[in-house]
């Protein structure tokens, strides 16, 4: 495995985290190349994914110059461990751990940090998070980023939770830097029915709206 690092400049023209969960390695396999292909670049396989250090390793092998490839839902420090020794490029938290923080910083890992309120999101802010995740963003609303962003206008804000191809629009408008999308993004039904043009074509769509802002 090489050791490229996150790449901002990859991030930045299609800030789109695709959120992979409970999805299977044979799956991931046959969705990755369609991933890359439809222009997005930065994927999350969270660590509660049955085989999620071998996918990580997988898609480290396999796509490093196309792919930044993070680990999601690292909680603990023990987690962060199994995450970076499997390659993870960045790492996502759905809660605030300063003690992972602080390891990232350290180590010179991008991570983005899971927050809620505007106190819980400038900590992780000051704390040294690369991004903030505001999860669930869905339950709160795009006027909610909105909100945060007039006094924190400094902040990198990735709302993250129930993004869909109706409300995306809605939450570009927020002044957000990033958005983190699960299954919204990959969608159930395409992948049990291996219908993976039809797949392409939603994360083409996804793609679409970002160079469309």
């Amino acid at each position: 495995m090489s050791s490229a690092r996150f790449s901002w400049k990859k991030f930045s023209a299609v800030p789109i985290v695709g959120i992979v969960r409970n999805n299977s390695f044979e799956d991931l396999i046959k969705i990755l190349p369609i991933y890359v292909n439809s222009g997005l670049n930065t994927i999350e396989i969270t660590m509660d994914t049955a085989k999620a250090e071998e996918m990580i390793r997988y898609a480290r092998n396999n796509y490093d110059y196309e792919l930044n490839v993070g680990a999601g839902t690292v909680c603990e420090v023990s987690e962060l461990r199994r995450a970076i020794d499997a390659g993870a490029q960045f790492i996502v938290t759905p809660i605030l751990n300063k003690k992972v923080i602080k390891i990232c910083v350290k180590e010179n890992i991008p991570v983005f940090s899971g927050a809620f309120s505007p106190t819980e999101i400038y900590k992780a802010w000051s704390l040294g998070a690369s991004v903030v995740k505001v999860y669930p963003a869905t339950s709160l609303g795009a006027q909610y980023i909105k909100d945060i962003k007039t006094p924190l206008p400094q902040i990198k804000l990735m709302p993250t939770g129930g993004i869909n191809l109706i409300n995306f629009a809605g939450f570009m408008e927020t002044g957000a830097a990033s958005y983190g999308v699960g299954s919204q993004l990959f969608d159930k039904k395409h992948i049990e029915n291996k219908n993976w043009d039809e797949l392409g074509k939603h994360f083409a769509a996804f793609v679409e709206k970002i160079k469309k802002k």
